[in-house]
């Protein structure tokens, strides 16, 4: 077996996961490459001894059977980007805070990785969106996928930015915000949730459009097919607005048209199959917890 390991960020209780990591993947003589920008983060903060003998990735091909994310939820958004259309499942270790999709926690890491190993893991299919402009295309970057969502928000200004919202080239609305969010049911627990949005089950086939901060008060979350083609058209007081793509955000010119829609493929998700999205939903929500249950 060939796995990868990558992540985005190193802090000093980061060597123990990391130790518990490699200490089971090494017991049963897996094949181990790091990600490059990653291994010379942690070769730097002297966990590795720049002698060492690993190998490393600078992109992933289909010889490799699984990819461990270390880190938060962002880390699995950046890794999606590594994996694209190979079917190489991420299983992520939640280094971070909530952990909606990083599943194994710090106490856990050795327990889980042997349940992995020895295939008792399920895979979740998550889909995602392409995200392409009228103007600037190039700078949407070589991955122009989105697996949580697209944001759009208001630069440099205080005022109000205008969305107008084509749904299969019929108009739906002008929304007069601080943004507008396009959400996957991935990142229906994301920054849709704290807009006042729905959470979909990962399964569910559709999109949500969630308004931020709309100054018409209307305006409410709307759930979509996911086979629907979304067009925006931004205008603002400035002479740029923020699109956000997951965890990169670029700047768009003022009055740029934005274009969603479907990929024509999905990212795996590892969890452990008594670990479902339900009983995630109660840990990480706490529901439940309330006393008179």
């Amino acid at each position: 077996m060939k796995v990868g390991i990558f992540g985005q960020s190193y802090y000093p209780q980061t060597q123990k996961y990391l130790q518990q990591l490699l200490g089971v993947l090494k017991k049963h003589q897996i094949d181990i490459r790091f990600e490059k920008k990653y291994l010379e983060m942690i070769i730097a903060n002297k966990f590795i001894d720049p002698s060492s003998d690993y190998d490393s990735f600078e992109s992933l091909d289909k010889t490799y059977d699984l990819l461990f994310s270390i880190g938060g939820d962002g880390t699995i958004l950046s890794a999606a980007s590594l994996v694209k259309d190979l079917e190489i499942p991420i299983i992520g270790i939640n280094t971070g805070r909530l952990g909606f999709l990083a599943t194994i926690h710090d106490n856990e890491i050795e327990s889980r990785i042997e349940e992995v190993l020895n295939g008792n893991y399920s895979i979740s299919k998550r889909s995602l969106m392409k995200v392409e402009a009228s103007e600037n295309n190039e700078k949407l970057g070589p991955f122009n996928y989105a697996l949580n969502d697209l944001a759009i928000n208001r630069k440099d200004t205080t005022s109000m930015i205008t969305i107008e919202v084509w749904l299969n080239g019929e108009y739906l609305n002008a929304y007069w915000a601080d943004g507008l969010i396009i959400s996957t049911p991935t990142g229906s627990t994301g920054y849709s949730l704290s807009c006042g949005g729905p959470i979909i089950i990962p399964k569910t086939n559709s999109f949500v459009i969630s308004p931020i901060a709309p100054h018409n008060l209307n305006a409410r979350p709307l759930i979509i097919p996911d086979d629907t083609e979304v067009k925006l058209r931004i205008s603002s007081r400035e002479d740029s607005f923020l699109a956000s793509i997951d965890a990169r955000t670029i700047a768009m010119p003022n009055n740029c048209e934005i274009y969603i829609k479907k990929a024509d493929f999905k990212i795996g998700l590892a969890t452990q199959k008594e670990d479902s999205f339900l009983t995630t939903l109660r840990k990480k929500l706490l529901w439940g917890e309330d006393k008179r249950n």
